[in-house]
């Protein structure tokens, strides 16, 4: 699973670059004839989404390194790291394209060429549709955070494209001035909105979140089915990449030899590795009723 989740990851941070280089190209050439507002921001998004497509590129690849010396809980983390600085280069494109959507208020300089403006963002359209429906596919199979931000930006990127679109029909084909900057100020604020709520999962990942209840309910459940398990508490859990760490005590009868109580930690292992594939264990022994004092407090 770590090889095929690995080959995926780098498929869609490669096909989401090389979707941003392309667009980013078409887009210099559209904002440059039209002189649009609306296509001049939608560039500069597409500008800051190529640099986060590389620098998704960057956190899958060194995230699917081995656990080496000096990192021995292994490198998912880098694309908790790689989302977060996502988010800062999305609302770093926001007030970007807000403050030269608030500056053109009263320019009475209409877009030239719109079917140019059009045309681009329509192919613009068509390709992240394509790129989108591969990364949600990978996130559905892999769980990875940095994708999942990657696809958020390109999702917004539907709505830009087509706000370019209604902005170029309203200003020139229907004659409502002023629509070009007015749409400007949606785009940007809808970009903040998406950045704040990107940073969510990649800082709960750097904090070390705890699982939600219902599924660490389900691990304890599990782990309580073990014959000869006579209680689990002071779980604690938290995720890392594609890695989760799981950790709890179990009560065992005070007077079980090491060995069976060794035999049972094993089955234990063995029954949740079914459920949690890229898990990894650490259990902990108790004598039946004994709780640590330093961690009664934890459930």
């Amino acid at each position: 699973m770590s090889e095929e989740r690995n080959r995926l990851t780098r498929s869609a941070a490669l096909a989401s670059t090389g979707v941003a280089i392309t667009l980013l190209l078409l887009k210099i050439w559209a904002a440059w004839v039209t002189g649009s507002v609306s296509m001049l921001a939608s560039l500069a998004d597409t500008g800051l989404d190529l640099l986060a497509s590389l620098l998704t590129l960057f956190a899958v690849t060194h995230a699917a390194l081995p656990a080496d010396e000096d990192h021995r809980f292994g490198h998912g983390k880098a694309e908790a790291i790689a989302a977060l600085m996502q988010t800062l280069l999305i609302m770093g494109s926001a007030v970007a394209i807000l403050w030269r959507a608030i500056a053109s208020f009263g320019n009475t300089d209409l877009p030239r060429a719109p079917e140019v403006g059009i045309g681009v963002s329509l192919a613009g359209i068509a390709l992240t549709l394509l790129l989108v429906a591969w990364q949600r596919r990978v996130v559905a199979r892999t769980g990875s955070i940095a994708v999942s931000t990657d696809a958020l930006h390109y999702q917004s990127d539907l709505l830009l494209n087509l706000a370019v679109i209604a902005a170029l029909v309203l200003d020139i084909y229907l004659g409502i001035h002023g629509a070009d900057a007015v749409l400007g100020v949606l785009i940007a604020l809808w970009i903040a909105w998406s950045a704040l709520q990107s940073a969510r999962s990649a800082i709960d990942m750097l904090m070390d979140k705890e699982w939600p209840e219902a599924r660490r309910n389900e691990l304890i459940a599990m782990a309580s089915l073990v014959p000869g398990v006579e209680g689990v508490h002071d779980v604690r859990t938290r995720s890392s990449g594609a890695v989760d760490f799981i950790q709890f005590h179990i009560w065992l009868p005070p007077l079980m030899t090491v060995s069976d109580a060794h035999d049972i930690v094993d089955a234990v292992e063995d029954r949740l590795m079914q459920a949690y594939p890229n898990a990894e264990f650490l259990i902990h022994i108790d004598p039946r009723g004994h709780e640590d004092p330093l961690a009664v407090h934890l459930p």
